[in-house]
């Protein structure tokens, strides 16, 4: 019997976007739907197969000749769009597929059937801008979402939480002068791809409703459950989004080869608790995260599981957590810095 708490969306037509040595290959969807198996997750969580979205859906966040230019290269026989981001010739089709497994979790959660979905897509999307590709992704995934979720359900607010360990550049930029959409990133600084600094809050009608906390390298468990817990939440029970979504990338995980973050199954568990019960709380249970980055393929493979074990409520155990310290002082006053900026915007 299917659980009703959460579902997952996934096409394994995501595998044909690939390139044999980068570090964003098949592999990492691979080894997440055999995590899924080997925990026994298929008897309990359904898997949905996606529609690809529309090109009309991609232009609510994407420039109409941008979009051409993609079709066109993948068609050409193009390597890459840019220095980091390669294509193959299916990659267009896939990347369709991609930004239509979230509005196929999206129309899932709306109708609250289930309320809670992950899909488990690629390629990602959160560094996609406008008219760019960058950093792996083609098109904003969870941009989209949230601009059919305004378009089509009407919601007046939304709230996308990115803890991927990079900065979501793309997601920032489309919403940025939108008071409707609140974006909260949580990333490692420096990092790739330099944005996302404190100041950065949003613009116009907008303004305070982008909330960036750079964190140094070596963060974990404890620090991340600080900053969700005295900033994030806070934020968002404020805020009270009728939708939650999550740009849920694995890469601030504490083996993974791209980044210098320290968080463990049990922080993805801790995240994932904590939005879960927001959306229990304020969006009638309805929650969509969609992946983003990861590249430690044991590592993310666990995080996600342990992401679904949160809020599909599976009852799993969590084998992997960080020692319980205190965070040092440089921390706790790197984090009264992130809270001061945001006191001109929120109440703490």
């Amino acid at each position: 019997m299917m659980t009703k708490n959460t579902a997952l969306v996934y096409h394994p037509d995501y595998l044909i976007h690939t390139q044999g040595q980068h570090p964003e290959r098949k592999e990492r969807l691979e080894q997440i739907m055999s995590a899924y198996h080997d925990q026994g997750l298929d008897k309990i969580v359904d898997v949905v197969e996606p529609l690809p979205a529309s090109v009309e859906d991609l232009q609510l966040i994407h420039d109409p000749e941008y979009i051409k230019s993609v079709e066109e290269a993948c068609l050409a026989g193009r390597a890459f769009l840019d220095m980091d981001t390669y294509i193959v010739p299916e990659s267009y089709r896939v990347a369709l597929l991609s930004a239509g497994g979230v509005l196929t979790g999206l129309k899932m959660v709306m109708a609250g059937e289930p309320g809670k979905v992950f899909v488990i897509n690629r390629p990602p999307g959160h560094h996609a801008e406008y008219d760019k590709a960058m950093g792996f992704c083609l098109f904003n995934n969870v941009a989209i979402a949230a601009a059919k979720a305004f378009k089509d359900y009407n919601l007046q607010r939304i709230a996308i939480i990115d803890w991927d360990v990079h900065h979501g550049n793309g997601t920032q930029h489309s919403f940025e002068d939108d008071p409707r959409l609140l974006f909260i990133s949580t990333h490692q600084s420096p990092a790739y791809p330099g944005s996302g600094s404190i100041n950065e809050s949003g613009r116009g009608k907008g303004e305070g409703f982008t909330v960036n906390l750079p964190l140094p390298a070596g963060c974990g468990d404890v620090e991340y459950e600080l900053c969700f817990s005295e900033v994030i939440v806070p934020i968002l029970d404020q805020f009270k989004p009728e939708l939650v979504i999550v740009s849920a990338g694995q890469d601030a995980y504490h083996l993974d080869p791209l980044a210098g973050m320290a968080l463990t199954h049990k922080g993805y568990y801790m995240m994932a608790e904590k939005l879960a019960a927001v959306a229990d709380r304020w969006s009638g249970g309805r929650m969509l995260l969609c992946l983003e980055g990861g590249y430690h393929l044991q590592g993310q493979a666990g995080a996600v599981i342990q992401v679904l074990n949160a809020i599909g409520n599976l009852g799993l155990p969590i084998t992997e957590q960080s020692p319980l310290s205190e965070p040092g002082r440089s921390f706790k006053e790197h984090l009264e810095a992130l809270k001061a900026v945001q006191r001109k915007y929120w109440k703490f």
